[in-house]
């Protein structure tokens, strides 16, 4: 290696020069970089690991001491351990993923420890948003018990559907809900659930409507549904909430966008353009361009429900 001195980057934090032979833990500390280090720098914990943004291929590779506690704590590829990596040519970008007190105890100790110590796996999935349409004025009709009980059915419903395509509920926000597809499949079958899904769904509420809410309450229930798919990250919450899993990138935030676009579309189902070429249906059905609430450019989409009734009466 070149004798001059290397730079490497911690992201929001110093850029350091690292000399020959040192270990980045050690320019780091020599930096004054409160780099934690329980161990003192042996591999026999894993408090000083750093997550590499860029510049991977210009580190050491992975010793036999770093191998073992990587195996052990199920370490991503693009974490190492800054006591036994080494920069050897380049430029090189990283975090430190253990920063305080609060990071020590959800990473290494305490009740909400993390199992596997990972960051997170990125994958393609499906991203699936549903929300219940023009609730309020039933809400503002109803006693609270009735509310609950409605809301109860329609819970079941969207679950046994969605668990029946081996979807998973991530969030429940208000009266809606978001759900994935693919974390144990591939894309392509992932792509083809959800949308199985959505036809079921949305098959399943009319049957329910007609035999049940519309009978009992004389009020019918509707959905927007809004899908796109795409590459995001799938990583553990750390915590004991019975939903321990968070997929997060921003092809979740066009998902999200289209549900809420259902709205001014007057469709209950709208996916992006990708989602929909993946499906291989019928290609008649007219794609449309629209601009997304956060979203810097304008996106295609196709509708492939039907209007919402509540529109129909009001026209």
């Amino acid at each position: 290696m070149n004798s001059k001195n290397i730079t490497i980057e911690f992201v929001n934090e110093a850029v350091i020069e690292i000399k020959e032979g040192q270990s980045i833990l050690e320019a780091s500390l020599s930096a004054d970089i409160p780099h934690y280090h329980t161990c003192g720098g042996r591999a026999e914990c894993s408090t000083c690991r750093i997550l590499v943004l860029e510049g991977m291929e210009n580190l050491s590779s992975i010793n036999d001491l770093e191998n073992i506690l990587r195996q052990k704590k199920n370490f991503p590829e693009d974490v190492r351990l800054a006591c036994q990596t080494k920069v050897l040519s380049g430029n090189v970008k990283v975090r430190r993923i253990i920063r305080d007190e609060e990071d020590l105890r959800l990473y290494v100790t305490g009740e909400t420890a993390i199992a596997h110590q990972s960051l997170g796996d990125e994958k393609e999935l499906a991203l699936f948003f549903l929300d219940i349409r023009n609730f309020t004025p039933f809400i503002e009709s109803n006693l609270p018990f009735d509310v609950i009980h409605v809301m109860r059915r329609l819970t079941v419903l969207f679950n046994s559907v969605i668990n029946s395509f081996n979807g998973k509920i991530i969030e429940t926000p208000g009266d809606g809900l978001y759900a994935v597809f693919g974390v144990d499949d591939d894309v392509d079958k992932s792509i083809f659930n959800a949308y199985e899904s959505a036809k079921k769904i949305l098959s399943d509420l009319g049957i329910l409507n007609e035999r049940y809410f519309e009978k009992f309450f004389n009020f019918k229930v509707e959905v927007g549904i809004g899908i796109h798919a795409g590459k995001v990250l799938i990583g553990s919450k750390g915590s004991d909430q019975s939903s321990s899993t968070m997929v997060m990138g921003f092809p979740v935030v066009i998902a999200a966008r289209l549900e809420s676009a259902t709205k001014e579309l007057n469709n209950n189902l709208v996916v992006s353009e990708y989602f929909y070429k993946k499906l291989n249906i019928d290609s008649s059905i007219p794609k449309k361009k629209i601009k997304l609430k956060g979203v810097s450019t304008k996106i295609e989409v196709r509708l492939l429900g039907q209007e919402f009734s509540y529109n129909k009466k009001s026209t």
